[in-house]
Order: structure tokens, then C-alpha cells, then sequence
């Protein structure tokens, strides 16, 4: 099938909320991950999202060039190419623009589905996400809304941050941060609801903070309290009545236990970034190739090595599958597994 539309995004999310259960959103860096979460998807016979970060599209573009957006468009027009063969519905999204990087990746991509859109083609991306969790709710809110305002007019659903993510992203880290910034507030899940419901139209996901940490834990060792989503969809419920609510995003959910996403389903979490956990699932038969082959995959003492075993596509085909197998996985605990809306 082609990338899922807008329409059947909105669906997916809408499926999501009301059935509990999530999609796993995977970062991708290379074609061979972007195969290895189609194929994922597929198997798993889920929806899913695929999505591109500042440091992704970068390292697409090559070391020489180091353009985010344009290594971004890259990868997205691959998935889109891959995508027609696959049974299952494919959204394609941005990770954690910060706001001193909108100019040079989040604006570009918008502009490039204008474009598409005025030659009659689709969206190129089907979702954004604008990561102000670093500025003033106040100020967080109103380039939020500003972007949210672009997004609407060109039927992009928008991803929001409140509170602080701890641990590392993409090459950016929270050190020093309070640790009460790790908990959003049900007054500030309340302000974005307030905010951003001024958009006519719009469609948006919000990231809110429970003590999650981006990086890499053991299963129990992060601290969680998903109570946090629950009080802050109530308090918007209280004020707006029972038919209102967010749609949540979990970010930073390595060292999480089942038992914790599970919970978060419940309370209205519909899209879960799975990036850490795909990356070594991605590296660890790389490196067992590697390990098992070194005198064939190295040219050692003036032997010739193996070119079967030092040809990248040897070790690449075992690090898709692998990685593929984590996807399955993480369809299975967030309960998106045998519930595609395709077909």
C-alpha cells in the first residue's frame, strides 16, 4: 500500500486511543533500517510509523554533505517506494526539531510537501515533531501553535514535548535539568490542550514526561510514573468534558517494564519511539559476523581474507532481520500486532 494518507493516519491515531494500544515509532538512519522496520511492520501485520531524526537525515546525506533535511527526503522517498509493496499502513515522521534547528530541517520538509502537494502528489512526511520542552511553556506554546497553524494547512499532524526527557537524543543531552522538568504537570498538559485546540482543524500528539530518560537501562532500573498521564487527562477531561483527552507519546522507553507501557495504553498513549532498542538490535549481528569471521572478513598477514564474508550485504542482511525481529517484538508488547487498518 502506499504511505498512509491523512485520512488514514487520523484513523490509525483515532483506532489507537479508543482500542488502547500503540505504535511503535522507529528511527531510521540508512536503507537497511528503513527495510528492516517495513518488513517488521508487515510480519507483525501492524501499522506503523518510521520516522527521521536531525542526526538521521545528516548521516543519509553522507559525511561529505551532512544535510539533514535533504538526507531526511532521501530516506522518505525510499519509504514511499518500498512502502507500495507492503500491507500494512506506513506514516512517515520527524523526531525532536528543536526550535535553533526549525530553519535548517522541520521548515525545509514542510516546504517539500507543499511542493509535492501543488503537483498533485502526497505528503512526503505525514507527521512533525517540534521539541520546545527546553523553553517556558509559554513560549513552547506559541511557536507550537504557529507550527501547528503550517502543519493544519497542509494536513501534517504535529508532535509536541512538555516536560523534559532525560538522558541523551540524537546527540543532545539534558544534564543539569531540574528533576522536576522530568514530570510534566496536569496544569501544563492542560495549556497545551488549551493552546493548540485553537488550531481549527488540527490534529496533534503530545509527548508528556513521566521520568522517562532516552539511552540505555535495564528492564525496572527507570523510575516511571504513568499515574502523571492519567492526572493530566483528567484534568483536561474535568474542565472540557469525557470526550476530550490527548493523544500521548512515549518517548525514552528503554529499561521500561511491560507492565508500565501497558499502563500508559491506558491512558491514552498511541505512539511509542523505539530507537535504542532497533539500534542494537541492528549492531549485535553485525558485530557477531565480525567476531566468528575475522580472518575471512580481514585481510590478515597477507592473506586475501574472504570476500564473501567481508561484502557489507553478508552482514547487512543479518543486522535487517534482526532488527526486524525487535519491531515484531515491540508491535507485540504494544498491542498494535494483527490490528493493521489495511485491508
Amino acid at each position: 500500500m502506499p504511505i498512509a494518507s491523512y485520512e488514514q493516519y487520523c484513523k490509525m491515531l483515532e483506532s489507537a486511543y479508543k482500542n488502547k494500544y500503540a505504535y511503535p515509532a522507529v528511527n531510521i538512519a540508512s536503507i537497511e533500517a528503513a527495510n528492516a522496520a517495513l518488513a517488521g511492520f508487515a510480519e507483525a501485520k501492524s501499522d506503523g510509523i518510521i520516522q527521521v531524526s536531525i542526526g538521521g537525515g545528516e548521516h543519509a546525506s553522507g559525511q561529505m554533505i551532512k544535510d539533514s533535511a535533504l538526507g531526511a527526503i532521501s530516506l522518505a522517498n525510499h519509504v514511499h517506494l518500498l512502502a507500495e509493496r507492503y500491507n500494512v499502513y506506513i506514516a512517515l515522521h520527524t523526531d525532536h526539531c528543536r526550535p535553533e534547528k526549525l530553519e535548517s530541517f522541520l521548515y525545509p520538509l514542510v516546504k517539500e510537501t507543499e511542493k509535492r502537494r501543488s503537483e498533485g502528489k502526497s505528503n512526503l512526511f505525514q507527521s512533525h515533531m517540534f521539541d520546545g520542552s527546553n523553553l517556558p511553556i509559554e513560549d513552547n506554546m506559541r511557536i507550537s501553535k504557529e507550527i501547528l497553524e503550517l502543519c493544519t494547512k497542509n494536513q501534517i499532524i504535529l508532535e509536541v514535548e512538555t516536560g523534559v526527557v532525560g538522558g541523551e537524543e540524537d546527540g543532545f543531552r539534558t544534564d543539569g535539568v531540574a528533576s522536576s522538568r522530568l514530570y510534566t504537570t496536569p496544569e501544563e498538559m492542560l495549556k497545551v490542550y488549551e493552546t493548540l485546540k485553537e488550531v481549527s482543524g488540527s490534529i496533534y500528539m503530545v509527548a508528556a514526561t513521566f521520568g522517562n530518560v532516552h539511552g540505555v537501562y535495564k528492564p525496572g532500573s527507570v523510575k516511571l510514573k504513568p499515574e502523571i498521564l492519567k492526572q493530566g487527562q483528567d484534568a483536561i477531561k474535568k474542565k472540557y468534558g469525557k470526550d476530550t483527552g490527548l493523544y500521548l507519546v512515549f518517548h525514552g522507553g528503554s529499561g521500561s517494564t511491560k507492565e508500565e507501557i501497558w499502563e500508559t495504553l491506558e491512558y491514552g498513549v498511541v505512539k511509542m519511539n523505539i530507537d535504542t532498542d532497533t539500534q542494537y538490535a541492528f549492531t549485535r549481528p553485525i558485530a557477531d559476523h565480525i567476531l566468528r569471521n575475522y580472518d575471512g572478513v580481514l585481510k590478515i598477514e597477507n592473506e586475501v581474507g574472504n570476500k564473501k564474508l567481508y561484502d557489507p550485504r553478508s552482514y547487512l542482511k543479518l543486522a535487517e532481520r534482526n532488527m526486524s525481529k525487535r519491531v515484531v517484538e515491540a508491535c507485540e508488547v504494544l498491542r498494535s500486532a494483527g490490528r493493521t487498518l489495511c485491508g
